[in-house]
């Protein structure tokens, strides 16, 4: 998740159960750049047990070349491409979900990438823009190039993230490329996570925005496929992670004020499984200040410290638009199939 799969967070959701794979914030591939130094630390300085892919967002291929030499240098799982990406910024500039416009040029680039990766070479992708008329031949694509991994969010770019997801057109997927798919979208929860990968055939579930929420996601879900008891933590539980959440993403060079607002970002998503009427997030969005924060979780997480934290998200009670990440291209990532 852009803005959000960073190094502190890789660590805070390591505490809680690490997914089986990270991948990365997206590397912006153009003419006159070069890998993010802020991401190249959540690779190099990864010490959370598990394999980082190197995400990439771009579709100039010379430069999308050079970019992965220089990131296979790297401590790197495997390199991944974006064909996902929703947002309009992003599109417009025909990357991320933009590509699925066209085929041909995805033929070209994810054969060059193919060429440049000697190891795992993985792609996520949407089921189509704004429609799913090119989906087939996109996977018959995957299949041409020997794509390792698939990771399918079901829905179109246009869908955004409004519309229900397709998990048929997932399934889709699974039978027909030769390699693991990974489902994605609204995957919220164990139960959800073990219903999709039942619908779809998928090898395993990428979670993004719903690990935000609860951190406890993958340790829970590997819990249910192996049958062995869930974790199901209560609201003190939530508010020992809003505090590690806060030690571990703060640094001095960053404003009090500003790191208040950094984390209202997650705590709109944490806020929906904690009162069905929204009253946390309502006071949450006021606090201006680090004390002001913790008294607001002090009363709503520690006033019935053993009443259970929702399961799901509750109907409703949404992150405001404005209070989400600015690109969700759901880069937190398990395989638990």
């Amino acid at each position: 998740m852009q803005d959000v799969t960073d190094l502190p967070f890789m660590r805070v959701m390591a505490h809680y159960g690490a997914p089986d794979y990270y991948f990365t914030e997206f590397f912006r591939v153009h003419a006159q750049s070069r890998p993010e130094k802020h991401i190249v630390r959540s690779i190099v300085e990864n010490q959370t047990g598990r394999p980082v892919f190197a995400q990439l967002i771009g579709e100039e291929i010379p430069h999308m070349v050079r970019t992965v030499k220089e990131l296979l240098k790297l401590p790197v799982a495997g390199i991944d491409l974006n064909m996902g990406c929703p947002a309009p910024k992003i599109y417009k500039k025909n990357v991320g979900g933009g590509l699925l416009r066209d085929p041909a040029k995805i033929d070209e680039l994810i054969g060059a990438l193919r060429d440049a990766v000697p190891g795992r070479f993985t792609v996520k992708m949407r089921i189509g823009f704004d429609s799913t008329d090119n989906y087939r031949p996109i996977l018959d694509l995957i299949n041409k190039h020997g794509v390792d991994l698939l990771s399918v969010h079901g829905r179109t770019v246009k869908e955004g993230y409004r519309s229900d997801v397709h998990y048929d057109f997932i399934a889709t997927a699974a039978r027909t490329v030769r390699c693991p798919v990974l489902a994605n979208g609204n995957v919220t929860s164990a139960p959800k996570a073990a219903e999709v990968v039942d619908q779809t055939g998928a090898a395993g579930i990428m979670i993004g925005r719903h690990a935000i929420r609860n951190p406890w996601v993958f340790r829970q879900c590997r819990e249910r496929f192996a049958g062995t008891p869930v974790f199901a933590p209560a609201l003190a539980d939530v508010r020992e992670y809003v505090d590690r959440l806060y030690r571990e993403t703060r640094t001095p060079e960053i404003p009090e004020a500003a790191h208040v607002a950094k984390m209202k970002k997650y705590l709109n998503f944490v806020g929906q499984g904690v009162d069905p009427e929204g009253k946390f997030l309502f006071d949450m969005r006021r606090a201006m200040t680090e004390a002001e924060l913790f008294a607001v979780c002090d009363r709503h997480l520690l006033t019935e410290p053993a009443r259970p934290f929702a399961d799901e998200p509750y109907a409703g009670v949404i992150a405001r638009p404005n209070c989400e990440t600015p690109v969700e291209s759901c880069s937190l990532d398990t395989v638990t199939a």
